[in-house]
């Protein structure tokens, strides 16, 4: 009687895998990279169910590191797109691949790149964004994948807990601010999940959150998206400030101010944590006519 055959190792890095990958490339995680690598293969399966990565979607991952999330995307990923700023790690991202999913390295391709400064991918074009995001800058890396590839329709991310909080908060939260007006300008974003501290290698000391968002349609103004970043930024530069105060540098004068916001149905007295992005196009599209 034959005996079953012996199931196939799992392609995943568990913490073992990570720590010998890391010494074998001599590899220490750094602060000033953000580098902090999972190493627990249930979570990298979870954050790539709750991503709700489809057989046909084009991945994008930043900051793949070790390839521990890599890997999770490229079994249920058409294709996956790494972009990595390490030397050392983008370097070996793409052995890594080749010995633990052989049969899915012709549907991968690896950008050495600073992400903030990448305008083209390779590949197929992308459908979704899945990362485990450096934290020092998260927020920036998100905003510019989202306005530089419109082809991106839905994605999750992993950040710090407190950014997850101001990426999804919604007007009137005391965490609303810059980050949660400008990714609404792009998509519907919601808080999707804690992770804690014990699935990273070297443990970090805050706690992350997984943020999820589908594209959406951007208000219908004939502002551009720059002009009403503009508005944005003033509203929350002195965010104690009424709008007719934080808006002065921007519009002029208080009195310019004023009149703009009130041209666009948005009293004056109140403060940029109660406007929805539709509320900021408003004001920027006004601009003009009030002059």
């Amino acid at each position: 009687m034959s005996s079953a055959p012996a199931p196939a190792p799992d392609p995943l890095l568990g913490p073992a895998d990570v720590r010998e990958l890391a010494a074998a490339l001599g590899v220490r995680p750094t602060k000033q990279r953000g580098q902090n690598f999972v190493i627990d293969a249930n979570t990298v399966r979870r954050i790539v169910r709750t991503a709700r990565v489809r057989p046909d979607d084009v991945v994008v991952e930043i900051g793949p590191g070790l390839g521990s999330l890599t890997l999770g995307l490229l079994q249920e990923a058409a294709w996956v797109t790494a972009v990595e700023i390490d030397d050392v790690l983008a370097a070996a991202l793409p052995a890594t691949v080749s010995a633990r999913l052989p049969e899915r390295v012709d549907r991968f391709a690896l950008v050495h790149a600073d992400a903030l400064r990448v305008t083209e991918l390779p590949g197929p074009t992308p459908t979704a964004l899945v990362a485990n995001l450096p934290y020092n800058v998260a927020v920036p890396v998100l905003l510019h994948m989202l306005a530089g590839f419109p082809s991106i329709e839905h994605g999750l991310v992993m950040v710090q807990s407190e950014v997850a909080d101001r990426l999804s908060a919604e007007p009137g939260s005391k965490v609303y601010g810059v980050p949660s007006v400008k990714a609404a300008w792009y998509a519907e974003v919601k808080r999707a999940g804690a992770i804690g501290r014990n699935v990273f290698w070297p443990a970090p000391n805050v706690d992350s959150g997984l943020v999820s968002w589908v594209r959406r349609e951007p208000p219908r103004t004939k502002a551009t998206r720059e002009e009403v970043f503009a508005v944005v930024d003033a509203a929350f530069a002195q965010r104690r400030k009424t709008l007719r105060a934080a808006l002065a540098g921007w519009a002029g004068s208080a009195a310019a101010a004023e009149a703009v916001l009130e041209a666009a149905g948005v009293s004056p007295r109140s403060r940029g944590e109660s406007l929805t992005i539709e509320d900021f196009a408003a004001i920027a599209e006004r601009k003009d006519t009030t002059a």
